[in-house]
Order: C-alpha cells, then structure tokens, then sequence
C-alpha cells in the first residue's frame, strides 16, 4: 500500500449507457510513484485517466486527491485541473498562439501570475523540454513530437502534485516516441507523481514504479514491473503480453 496516497479511487463505477466501462475499480498511486495503466483497446484505461481530474464523471465510489474528494466544478475543478495536469493523445495547443503563450496562458489565467514571471516560467521549462529555441514559433511549425513536449511543459507550468498522460505517443511518428518518452523518464527521475495510460512497454519496464493492467472495465494485475513482464499471473495478462512482445 501506498505510503502516502496522492491519488485514490474507491470503489470507482462508470458507465456508457449500459456499457460498465470501469467496474469497482479501487487504485492507489504514491507520491512520486509512476502508474503505467496497460490493456487491449476499450479496456477503461483512458476513461481511468480522465476520471481522475473529471474530465469523464463517475457514477459511484470516491476519487480522492491529496486526500480531498474531487470538486464538482467551478473554480474547485479549474484548481483541480492545475494540480493534476494532462497529457493528451493530441496536443491541444492553441494553434493561434506561439509556442510560449501556449505554455504561460494558464498560469496567468488559473494561477493568477504576472506575464512577466509566466514566461520566465515558461522558458525555463521550453528548456528543460529541449526546446528553448522554438519559444517564438506556433505549434503548426513544431514537429508532432516537439508539439507534445510543449504540451508537457504547458503541464508543468502549473506546478502540478502529479501528471496524468493518456497515451502521450500514440499520434506520434515512431522516430518522436523517444523524445517524448525521454522527457517523461527525466521527469519520473525527479519524482514527478504520475499515471501513464501508454503502450510503450519499454517504458513500463524502464519507469514504472507500477503496472496496472486494465481488461474489460476491471483492475486484472497491479505489480512491479517486473512481475509482471517476467509472470504475469492471469491468462488475461499472459495472451496480452504474447500479442504485444512478439514484435
């Protein structure tokens, strides 16, 4: 058990219409520890993802933050949303806006900063995604995997308790996967808390604290990585794992 939950679900249910896309799920995660969140396609991984900062409702249980249950909405939930920040699929950059703006508008608008002081802000973490030269450039001009990285120091910017990543590679060319996924070993180094939904397997292997693995709405495994790789124990977990590391 966690020593110190930054997040917990409880007894989590959702539904799509009659569809139970999460079924009873219970989940810790660590302060500083790294969840990846793996499974075939319509598992409940992503619906697990976005409960966590309510970006999908849940119809009963208990998501708890830093031990505080989750906000309905108002500015409860735009506070939630900047402690918890997300990555997603695709990156939902302001295709108007350059690359820093991008990266200072919420911690101006949410976490009330002078401009000023948001776009120090913002350079230091451009540079830290590798990216200080590209403050000036709009996201059109940007690489899909130097989009993504900008999108994470976008999330960053908020000075955020953990991170939430739903499938951060996924829309990417094979040679940008490892410019995103460098960036986010760095980032589990530092102890940055967080919950990767991924199918990158190297990546679990090499950063998660945790593998949590997802089938039909239901928790199935939650182990070390290396339990789970080496033996996993459900023949759930074992036909996924044949699939996927074959190739």
């Amino acid at each position: 058990m966690a020593v110190d939950p930054l997040i917990e679900l409880r007894d989590v249910n959702k539904y799509y219409g009659q569809l139970h896309v999460l079924q009873d799920i219970s989940l810790t995660v660590g302060r500083g520890e790294v969840v990846v969140v793996i499974g075939p396609s319509g598992s409940g991984k992503s619906t697990l993802c976005r409960a966590v900062n309510r970006l999908e409702t849940v119809e009963s249980g208990a998501i708890l933050i830093d031990g505080k249950p989750l906000p309905e909405e108002g500015r409860g939930l735009a506070r939630l949303r900047a402690d918890v920040g997300m990555v997603f699929q695709s990156f939902n950059l302001f295709a108007h806006k350059t690359v820093l703006a991008n990266v200072s508008l919420a911690q101006v608008k949410v976490r009330g900063r002078d401009k000023e002081a948001a776009d120090k802000r913002s350079r230091e973490l451009l540079e830290r995604v590798g990216l200080a030269d590209q403050a000036g450039k709009f996201p059109a001009q940007l690489s899909g995997g130097q989009q993504q990285r900008v999108a994470i120091a976008r999330a960053l910017a908020m000075d955020p308790k953990a991170l939430l990543f739903d499938e951060p590679t996924s829309a990417l060319d094979p040679e940008m996967i490892n410019e995103v996924l460098e960036v986010m070993r760095q980032l589990a180094r530092e102890g940055m808390t967080m919950v990767v939904v991924t199918h990158e397997m190297g990546f679990a292997r090499s950063a998660a604290n945790r593998v949590v693995f997802m089938s039909d709405g239901r928790i199935v495994e939650d182990r070390t990585p290396e339990e789970f790789f080496t033996a996993p124990r459900s023949d759930r977990a074992k036909d996924f794992l044949s699939k996927i590391l074959k190739h």
